[in-house]
């Protein structure tokens, strides 16, 4: 059974197969790559923005195609703006989460207190944390 296998698929079929399979996802991810930045665009108005996506899904390889040319290079660009925006929403988050907030200041005092009379830190270590919490 296993010989009849074989000699109805033959290797290069198998590699064009694949070959088709991979091409196929590709193209999905370029589809819905464009989509997302049809959308993404503020650029593009409402009516733009529907048309573009009508365009695109009604005739994927040639809306895909025409796409990429009148718009291909807008594209890259507002990649690398969000990219950079996302980039400084993360660096102001971790900014602001590693700086002790004025009214965590209480807590803070707390658990220091909690964790010098179970003795997990010394009296130095206890004075030192509270000078940096209070400065």
């Amino acid at each position: 059974m296993n010989e009849l296998a074989a000699t109805n698929y033959p290797l290069l079929n198998v590699f064009w197969t694949m070959l088709w399979f991979f091409l196929w996802v590709l193209f999905l991810i370029i589809l819905f790559k464009i989509i997302g930045d049809i959308f993404r665009d503020d650029e593009l108005s409402g009516g733009s923005k529907a048309a573009w996506t009508i365009f695109v899904i009604v005739l994927p390889f040639l809306g895909a195609l025409v796409y990429l040319i009148a718009r291909g290079k807008g594209m890259g660009e507002r990649d690398v703006r969000a990219a950079r925006k996302h980039e400084e929403e993360f660096r102001a988050y971790v900014r602001e989460a590693s700086e002790p907030s004025k009214g965590n200041g209480v807590k803070e005092l707390a658990t220091l207190a909690d964790l010098r009379n179970r003795g997990d830190i010394s009296e130095d270590e206890y004075q030192r944390a509270k000078t940096k919490i209070l400065a």
